[in-house]
């Protein structure tokens, strides 16, 4: 018998449309390798989080395989292929509801045959504690 399709594409559709139908902006974070084509220069350790809400991205089409999409950075629009195995993570950007996944078994497949992976990203530092708030009035 053959082994089932992944999960993840489906989830990451349900989670997309989950974002969109409660008002939320849908924002994928994702593991930058040598298949992804997004701005590097926007990516910061080995990861990027992109904006694909309906405002944001355009085309987009959420794949078993990719997600593609025309995206506008710094005013210049970038077409964005990005593999579905190197989405980290999906969530509403106003409140972080999501979901996050573990690599898939392409990625340890590609790991123990020695292929380039990018590292995964680093832990975030806690947040620190103590010492004074950091607000200012804008007016």
């Amino acid at each position: 018998m053959a082994e089932p399709k992944s999960t993840k594409p489906y989830l990451l559709r349900a989670m997309y449309e989950w974002c969109v139908d409660n008002g939320y902006t849908p924002h994928i974070s994702v593991v930058v390798d040598s298949r992804t084509r997004v701005p590097m220069e926007y990516a910061r350790n080995g990861e990027i989080v992109l904006n694909i809400g309906p405002v944001a991205a355009s085309r987009l089409q959420i794949g078993n395989e990719l997600i593609e999409c025309t995206a506008r950075f710094s005013g210049v629009a970038k077409d964005l292929v990005i593999p579905v195995a190197t989405v980290a993570a999906i969530y509403a950007g106003e409140n972080g509801h999501g979901m996050s996944f573990e690599p898939g078994k392409e990625e340890t497949a590609k790991e123990l045959s020695g292929e380039e992976v990018a590292p995964p990203p680093d832990p975030k530092d806690p947040p620190k504690t103590g010492g004074k708030p950091a607000l200012r009035r804008i007016k």
